[in-house]
């Protein structure tokens, strides 16, 4: 259901009903209430409309339900319906911060041009909030999470507010899609940043010495244990361990994992000692660990201590309109490493790179950026036909066409927040022709509100 730009209070149904009709016909989505208190409930800080609100109601005025409201977020806008005359309610609405007030009865024509006026106020509000949020997150130190598409927008929601709580975090996502750069971020934005961040892929060890690896061992537990090793877990301690491709961790193993997450303890091989340890575990995995341990290939206890916050990283495929912006970041860093000048990508490479399914994901872009980087535009070319899917060569001029259509509607509504108005100003094209594009391609402005 699309959000109401307008939410309206009247006890009166004829008025509430004439409002409705009228904003309806303007294309100015509207819910109506007889009542404050039932407004309320549908009213957070993150509501990007306007409140319309009589102001002579039973039980709760105008003039609470204003304070109530910027309680809420004092940014809302809200208009008060005053009786005619009625001068000393409108100054007082006005000194509590009503953002105006219009007299019964009202110019419809007035009433929607202040409603628009009042929009684009919190529009504007929202996006300077949005902004800072975002120059806060570009100012932290250390690896940062870049793309814009509302799935990472979504991604960054479930990490931002747990960054500080030790909980343990499953990253489910496949090959290249970012769960070692994402478990980086994690760390270096928590509490534990002062100390170590542990990485070991447990697919990528033999399987006779990932224990050694992970736990540690004493001089002598086994041949070749010439002198005690620190394992992985201990020398994480107050700080993050990354446990990448964890499906591939041994079963026993896994019950001696199981038991350091309980306990918070750890023995070193040919140790009868324990030592503590404060570790936050980040895992990551490319496979479906429910499935795995529905299965007995996985242990479902550990799973579920594994699985406290569980974060889907979506595939590059699935947020296109983030890769300009991916490979321009790639690209600088590949200029700076190789000391070569970035040389900035046509609207035709562009729209080359969007095309593209990257099955590879962002590494692939990544790669991809640094041959650019080394090799030119030549680089772009040689991509297309040996490791490119679903490209030029492969693709209708009619499938191309849409695609960069579907692309060029995704980040013009990405990039005015799901405004209509403003993403038809933006492409240059009428209300009903980008209405009838959205539907088209299976888009729903709403996907796209902040």
């Amino acid at each position: 259901m699309t959000e109401p730009s307008v939410i309206f209070v009247d006890d009166d149904p004829h008025i509430r009903q004439a409002i409705a009709q009228t904003l309806t016909l303007e294309d100015l989505p509207v819910s109506c209430f007889e009542d404050a208190p039932s407004a309320l409930k549908n009213l957070d800080a993150d509501y990007d409309g306007v409140v319309l609100c009589d102001y002579n109601m039973p039980g709760m005025d105008g003039l609470e339900m204003l304070d109530r409201v910027r309680a809420i977020d004092d940014t809302i806008p809200v208009i008060i319906l005053t009786g005619q005359g009625d001068i000393s309610t409108a100054v007082t609405a006005m000194q509590q911060g009503a953002y105006d007030f219009i007299e019964k009865p009202f110019d419809h024509d007035e009433l929607i041009e202040l409603l628009r006026h009042a929009l684009e106020k919190r529009h504007l509000a929202l996006e300077n909030r949005r902004l800072k949020a975002q120059l806060r997150h570009l100012a932290k130190p250390g690896p940062r999470i870049l793309g814009d598409s509302p799935s990472m927008q979504k991604v960054m929601a479930t990490i931002d507010p747990i960054l500080d709580i030790s909980a343990n975090i499953l990253l489910h996502g496949e090959t290249g899609s970012g769960k070692d750069a994402l478990a980086r971020y994690i760390h270096e934005n928590s509490g534990r940043s002062a100390h170590n961040f542990v990485a070991i892929n447990c697919g990528a060890v033999p399987e006779n010495l990932i224990e050694s690896e992970l736990f540690g061992h004493e001089a002598g537990a086994f041949t070749g244990a010439e002198k005690r090793r620190i394992g992985k877990i201990e020398h994480a301690h107050k700080g993050t361990l990354f446990l990448d491709e964890v499906e591939s961790m041994p079963m026993p193993l896994q019950v001696k994992l199981l038991r350091v997450l309980e306990e918070q303890r750890v023995e070193r091989l040919g140790s009868n000692q324990v030592q503590e340890v404060d570790v936050r575990i980040i895992a990551a995995t490319k496979a479906d660990l429910k499935k795995l341990s529905d299965g007995g290939e996985f242990r479902s206890d550990l799973y579920y201590r594994l699985n406290v916050v569980k974060v889907d990283i979506p595939p590059l495929r699935e947020r296109k309109e983030d890769v300009p912006m991916l490979f321009h970041h790639f690209v600088l860093i590949a200029a700076a490493r190789y000391d070569r000048e970035s040389i900035p990508l046509d609207a035709g490479q562009a729209a080359g790179l969007m095309q593209h399914s990257w099955p590879g994901n962002v590494r692939e872009l990544r790669n991809l950026a640094e041959r650019y980087v080394l090799l030119g535009p030549a680089a772009l070319d040689e991509n297309e036909p040996s490791d490119t899917a679903n490209v030029a060569g492969r693709q209708t001029l009619a499938e191309m066409m849409d695609g960069f259509e579907r692309s060029a509607i995704i980040s013009a509504l990405n990039a005015c927040h799901g405004s209509i108005k403003d993403t038809m100003v933006q492409l240059g094209i009428a209300r009903k022709t980008l209405y009838d594009k959205m539907r088209k391609h299976g888009l729903d402005k709403a996907q796209f509100k902040d």
